[in-house]
């Protein structure tokens, strides 16, 4: 005997009854069976309530596609229980993806053309849910026509079925015009907040539209004005608010009407100054009429008055206990530190306070708003609490403290001493934060102060003496030692306590750093370069450091063994040539902190030939025969002409700090989208010393007449890889070839496996929202292999 059919309520207490998974797809399979059966037989009475069940199925997440054409079945029907059941089914199971959905189009206008409102309702809510492009060219006069209806409750409907209308056509945007205006004028809540909504996509997607409603902006300020003074109606209030809704909506739409138009803005300022002072905070509906009055005075030409308002709502924002309201001040601020400096910098001392959040978050907001605050007048001040935070701030924020302290100090240090001390404490305390040119910076900042050379060389050989895992801190301590050993070993040094150190301690220490486990091949070059420095800078003798170069001419690292072998025969062969070789380092100039390093060794090189004596013929010969050493050449050996002493000879491997191996081919750069003068390229890095690091620098520009606005990146890669997306440089590309946003990716790829790149990009443009969605496949080979 076959099982009857469930009704509605029986499928869903069975469904719900059901112990298993397994027990639920019994019971589901066997009920879908029942309606696939119905619809076959063309039971037209029980057709919906098959239907709905088939729905609670599809919400479920099974499958329900083959109830499709029954919806357009209902949707047909005469009856208004087929009629609700089957729109609900449109709007469930079609969307543009199928072409069923257009088959549909004619019902929905002729039951737009009936008289019955609820009908009509039906039919404007599926067009405004599914409605395609197709659909909305073609039933666009029928929605125009219901916008004048005297029904509340059609023209609700329909003014939300043309907002989506505008949205998936623009080009509709003149039918919807004319109706707009006459719009404004009605007094139903639901109706006025629709037309605002309606004349705001106008606005964003058509220039001639943002022309045509600016002449309604005196009428928009009326509106809001009897709001914030009279209310609208009290059953729209929410917490003493007047209709913040539709408070909100209105602000958003003068913020576009009043961007770069004067005389718009003049109109709204002292509504906007009114809104500000009356409207109440203690509740968060309040907070949220309040931060779109900010917005709307920072985007049109408002008074500096005004903008210092708005700029000290934030900062009372920053006083709220809702964690979200302080990040929102946070992030508002911060995009308005360039424009309104010395406004932003009166809330200096409640953003620094913001730091200590437990929240990651808002302290990653609080950090980057403190940096951005740093100016020459404050640096001293603002370091200080930099610092603290640094000490104490989350693992993952380190980096970013880190780099923007170092930043800040470069640009705003007020003296060497205050600038070398700024980065001892960050190398002290997070020196495997710190970004990769910090050592090479250091290094240049000692060098070029003769008159810190002796502090220089007390602090780091303390620091050094106090913790050798700082990687960072130990290449540039060990650097300052072989430099200025000498005046370590003095112990003159006014700025701080004397320290007296003997040569054993100090020999002692950099053998330390060679045999640790923690110092890197790197450190060790430093270090084994400071002991053959130290050779011509101390007193006694020299068997010491003799003895800890031959073992490392055995070394399984190949840079380190070069070196431990060339100063070997040096000692052996050269000895009378070493104290003019190792001679101190001369300044090295640089154009600036992230100037190349292989011009930096080079030009090192060349300025320590110079001071070095010059050679005569047979000590010239002598040096072929030190760099000629693996081959064991012997004193009456042939030999090559003479060497050229330039920067790109071989005293550059004698001379030189560990040498770094040569750089690899540059990736080439990729261009990946371009659309109406909105391009966007990728270059790509891999950093030597970790090849299975991969940055890729985004950078968007834009050739068209018109601003590129609210531009987001996003990206995605194989759940193999590792990305992370930094914070990009704005989002705004000005037009006409303005400065571009760049933003950084970091990919973590240790098993080099093929790079496809995944990529979202949305943005506003020529008052129009944009949105693509595209793959990157041709990714080049060296950026993974």
């Amino acid at each position: 005997m076959v099982a009857l059919s469930l009704k509605l309520q029986d499928l869903i207490e069975e469904i719900r009854g059901a112990k298993t998974q397994a027990q639920e797809r019994e019971v589901i399979q066997k009920e879908c069976a029942h309606i696939r059966a119905s619809f076959r037989d063309g039971d037209p009475v029980h057709r919906h309530r098959q239907l709905a069940k088939l729905l609670y199925v599809h919400m479920l997440g099974y499958p329900a596609h083959f109830g499709q054409m029954e919806c357009l079945k209902l949707i047909a029907s005469s009856r208004f229980t087929d009629k609700r059941v089957g729109y609900l089914g449109a709007m469930l199971l079609l969307d543009e993806r199928h072409d069923a959905h257009l088959l549909i189009t004619n019902s929905i206008k002729n039951d737009l053309s009936q008289g019955i409102q609820p009908v009509q309702g039906l039919a404007l809510c599926t067009l405004s849910t599914m409605g395609s492009a197709e659909m909305c060219r073609d039933l666009a006069p029928e929605v125009e026509k219901l916008l004048l209806q005297p029904s509340p409750y059609v023209r609700k409907k329909a003014i939300l079925t043309a907002v989506h209308m505008i949205r998936k056509v623009p080009e509709l945007s003149s039918v919807f015009l004319p109706p707009c205006v006459h719009l404004l004028h009605e007094r139903h809540h639901g109706i006025l907040l629709g037309t605002i909504t309606l004349i705001t996509e106008l606005c964003e997607r058509s220039p001639a539209a943002l022309k045509h409603f600016r002449k309604v902006v005196p009428q928009l300020v009326q509106i809001l004005r009897t709001l914030v003074t009279t209310g609208y109606s009290t059953e729209h209030s929410i917490s003493g608010v007047s209709d913040p809704f539709l408070q909100v909506q209105i602000l958003r739409l003068l913020r576009i009407l009043g961007r770069n138009h004067e005389e718009s803005s003049e109109t709204m300022n002292d509504l906007l100054a009114q809104v500000a002072t009356n409207t109440d905070t203690s509740r968060n509906a309040g907070n949220a009429v309040l931060f779109e009055t900010v917005l709307t005075i920072m985007d049109i030409h408002s008074a500096a008055g005004l903008r210092v308002l708005a700029v000290n709502i934030l900062g009372r924002f920053l006083l709220n206990s809702d964690r979200n309201i302080r990040y929102v001040a946070l992030t508002s601020l911060l995009r308005l530190v360039q424009s309104d400096h010395s406004a932003v910098q009166r809330h200096r001392p409640t953003v620094v306070d913001c730091l200590q959040e437990t929240d990651a978050s808002l302290s990653r907001r609080a950090l980057e708003l403190s940096l951005a605050l740093v100016n020459s007048s404050n640096v001293r001040a603002m370091m200080q609490e930099l610092q603290a935070f640094l000490e104490s701030c989350p693992p993952d924020l380190r980096a970013d403290c880190a780099s923007g302290i170092l930043l800040a100090a470069e640009r705003f240090a007020p003296t060497k001493r205050w600038h070398i001390d700024t980065i001892l404490h960050v190398l002290t305390t997070a020196g495997t934060h710190v970004r990769d040119d910090a050592v090479a910076n250091l290094t240049q900042l000692i060098g070029g102060a003769q008159e810190l050379h002796a502090y220089s060389v007390h602090r780091l050989y303390n620091a050094l003496a106090e913790d050798i895992s700082q990687q960072p801190l130990v290449q540039v301590a060990a650097w300052c030692i072989g430099e200025y050993g000498d005046l370590l070993l003095e112990g003159n040094c006014e700025e701080i306590e004397p320290l007296q150190v003997d040569e054993e301690e100090v020999l002692a220490l950099l053998e330390k750093v060679l045999q640790s486990h923690m110092s890197l091949p790197a450190t060790r070059g430093y270090a084994l370069t400071a002991l053959m420095k130290l050779s011509t800078r101390l007193q006694g003798n020299n068997n010491r450091i003799r003895q800890v170069v031959s073992i490392y001419r055995s070394c399984l690292d190949v840079e380190l063994q070069q070196r431990a072998v060339e100063y070997d025969t040096l000692f052996r062969k050269y000895d009378h040539m070493r104290a003019a070789i190792l001679e101190k380092m001369p300044l090295v100039e640089r154009d600036g902190p992230q100037a190349d390093e292989e011009a930096k060794q080079s030009k090192a090189a060349a300025q320590l030939s110079e001071a070095a004596p010059a050679p005569t013929e047979p000590q010239a010969s002598q040096l072929l025969d030190l760099l000629d050493l693996l081959d064991g050449a012997s004193g009456d050996a042939q030999h090559p002409p003479p060497l050229d002493p330039s920067p790109g000879g071989a005293l550059v491997y004698l001379l030189d700090l560990p040498c770094a191996p040569p750089p690899p081919a540059p990736i080439p750069d990729l261009k990946v989208f371009e659309r109406e003068g909105v391009q966007l390229n990728l270059s790509f890095i891999r950093p030597p010393e970790n090849p299975a690091l991969l940055l890729i620098t985004i950078t968007a520009t834009n050739s068209s007449e018109g601003d590129v606005t609210n531009f987001i990146c996003q990206a995605a890669v194989p759940k193999s890889l590792q990305l992370q997306l930094q914070a990009p440089s704005g989002n705004t590309v000005p037009a006409r070839g303005g400065l571009p946003i760049t933003q950084l990716f970091r990919i973590l790829n240790p098993n080099k496996a093929p790079l496809r790149l995944k990529l979202r990009l949305t943005y506003n443009h020529f008052h129009q929202s944009v949105q693509e969605i595209f793959e990157v496949n041709n990714l080049p080979v060296e950026s993974w292999q």
